[in-house]
């Protein structure tokens, strides 16, 4: 198994439609603004925030539970950004559209300008022939409101390529989350 390089990210987006839309250079700049970046880096790809947010709440006096999960604990929002109270977590969702190879796997990791503020992004790994919109999980554990900003850089995906195709695919086993679009909540 190998991680792959910014060669290979751009190769197999603008030949097999890995990542769509594709930024094919890191960009730290839109319409002469200064934004968190995103696009391709040495080796991964630095995925963006789209509008859409589901930010927990407790106004409706419900549980948790990830087997029966009450779309009342969250509050949607869209906007240009979303504001997370102190010590709570949003839902949202890379305005990228991911394919993944039957050979290859991700893992993605916040941004350390995230990171820095105390803001945790939590992304699971991309399996085998997934595919979808990746659902951006961001816990702000800091006693103060945090500030997440949509359409900029928020975590960067690591690929992974096997010597071998795996046995079985997320595609194979008819993965729960297979093919998800928008902000997408836990599925029993």
């Amino acid at each position: 198994m190998s991680i792959k390089s910014d060669k290979w990210i751009k190769r197999m987006s603008e030949e097999q439609g890995m990542i769509d839309p594709f930024e094919p250079r890191q960009v730290k700049e839109v319409d002469g603004k200064k934004v968190i970046s995103f696009g391709t880096s040495s080796y991964g790809y630095d995925i963006r925030c789209a509008r859409e947010f589901k930010i927990f709440t407790n106004i409706n006096n419900t549980m948790v539970d990830p087997k029966n999960f009450d779309p009342l604990n969250f509050v949607e929002f869209e906007g240009d950004h979303c504001i997370i109270p102190p010590n709570s977590f949003a839902l949202a969702r890379t305005i990228e559209y991911f394919r993944i190879p039957r050979n290859v796997l991700t893992i993605c990791l916040g941004k350390s300008t995230y990171a820095r503020c105390g803001i945790i992004v939590n992304v699971t790994p991309f399996e085998p022939e997934w595919e979808g919109h990746v659902t951006l999980e961001f816990s702000n554990t800091t006693p103060l409101p945090a500030k997440i900003y949509a359409g900029e850089g928020v975590a960067q995906v690591l690929f992974f390529e096997s010597d071998e195709d795996c046995e079985f695919s997320y595609k194979d086993r008819n993965g729960k989350y297979m093919g998800q679009k928008g902000v997408t909540l836990p599925k029993a």
